[in-house]
């Protein structure tokens, strides 16, 4: 990975309002593209748009708007010219020639963040992966292109020396890549299949990016996690231990953050990480219930979680940041429960709640353990949500009664 210090890049941001956007969408996605730029590391100078029935084949834009853009690049001295649009590579080449200036869309800009945000093995890889195959039709007649790179945005991640080798060779590293996450998947599956058995109930965060996940896993756990008031802050999967009612048997994993058009080279490559989430017992959709555009990021995470095979799963919403709602609030997602994740009230009613949707989805159990038996009733004791414990004086054994997942693992080990 080459990485070069310099000053921060002025970018100017374009796009499209096709008939596929209503004027709410293509707003918020506009919004969105300046908070992506800035988490990148730039600068967001200039904004333009148009609307037009579809994208122009050849330019993505008219030609009139065209001659705006490279006017306000040259007046403003732009760096970089980023597209809300996703951009076929012929014409990624087109506008790139005719204003002179780097040109990326919304893809490549995702893609360059997460680069940036991977720090585990396999984060790496997944977005080295998505990187290869987004970049690889983009190769042709570019060696003149990539020989002028100089780092920047869109260029994190395989080094320009990677990109001028010939596509054989990417697809071949592409390959290797796939190899090496197939054998981090078999290592992940052991390692689920190991809390599987253990009992635990495991739960799951998702949620819009930036909606306060990484917060509410390191409140709820106690532990030091990477949180920022950025986009993707967290990319990696990070499992920690929870504590619910002096019941230790809970497992808490967060992950990357969902958003609006996520690329769909992500999505596969992630999406072996993200199948962690489908083997959980409770998923907590985390939702910012200050934002205004709370309802469309509530229904881009739906539709992730149907897309991943995870809508089987019971549910959640955790409407966070109550500290910064105005006016009247309403839910439209239920069974939810409104919190701030940085109030210590509102970390405990969110684990009231854990504990009764918990208990609403497993299975009750009443079991006897004799008093020989410790080490299974302190089995039970870690393993279970202990509802009652009480010594039966006439036939001298423990009474038991309480809830558990229903794979019933407690019994095979007795």
């Amino acid at each position: 990975m080459i990485e070069i210090e310099q000053r921060p890049e002025k970018v100017l941001i374009f796009g499209v309002q096709t008939e596929n956007y209503s004027d709410e969408k293509f707003q918020v996605l506009m919004k969105e593209m300046k908070s992506l730029t800035e988490t990148a590391g730039g600068i967001p100078t200039v904004e333009m748009t148009q609307k037009l029935p579809r994208l122009n084949s050849r330019s993505a834009v008219g030609s009139g708007k065209l001659s705006e853009i490279k006017d306000a690049v040259n007046k403003e001295e732009i760096d970089l010219v980023i597209s809300m649009n996703a951009l076929t590579p012929s014409t990624n080449r087109y506008i790139e020639d005719q204003l002179g200036v780097r040109v990326i869309d919304r893809i490549q800009l995702i893609l360059d963040i997460f680069a940036m945000r991977a720090k585990s093995r396999e984060g790496k890889l997944q977005v080295e992966l998505a990187q290869y195959d987004y970049l690889l039709p983009r190769l042709q007649g570019r060696r003149d292109y990539l020989s002028r790179l100089g780092g920047g945005i869109g260029t994190r991640g395989p080094g320009e020396t990677k990109l001028e080798t010939d596509r054989r060779h990417i697809r071949t590293m592409m390959s290797q890549i796939k190899k090496e996450l197939a054998k981090l998947s078999e290592h992940r599956e052991l390692t689920r299949s190991r809390r599987r058995s253990g009992s635990e109930f495991n739960i799951g965060l998702v949620g819009y990016t930036n909606a306060g996940k990484s917060t509410i896993l390191r409140e709820l756990t106690e532990s030091d996690t990477y949180v920022e008031d950025q986009l993707f802050a967290t990319l990696d999967p990070l499992t920690r231990k929870l504590t619910i009612n002096g019941h230790d048997g809970f497992t808490l994993t967060d992950t990357v953050g969902f958003i609006e058009e996520l690329p769909t080279t992500l999505i596969q490559a992630f999406k072996s990480t993200l199948e962690e989430m489908r083997y959980v017992d409770l998923l907590l959709h985390v939702v910012d219930a200050s934002s205004a555009d709370r309802m469309m990021h509530e229904q881009t995470v739906y539709n992730l979680i149907k897309e991943l095979e995870m809508d089987h799963l019971p549910i959640l919403t955790v409407y966070n940041k109550k500290d910064k709602i105005e006016g009247n609030f309403e839910p439209t997602l239920f069974p939810y429960v409104t919190i701030s994740a940085l109030e210590k009230d509102g970390v405990e009613a969110l684990k009231q709640k854990i504990w009764a949707e918990i208990v609403r989805t497993s299975e009750k159990f009443e079991v006897e353990v004799d008093p020989q038996e410790a080490d299974l009733l302190a089995l039970y004791r870690q393993k279970t949500l202990i509802e009652s414990l009480e010594f039966d004086e006439e036939n001298q054994v423990y009474i038991l009664k309480g809830f558990r997942r229903s794979d019933k693992e407690l019994d095979k080990e007795r």
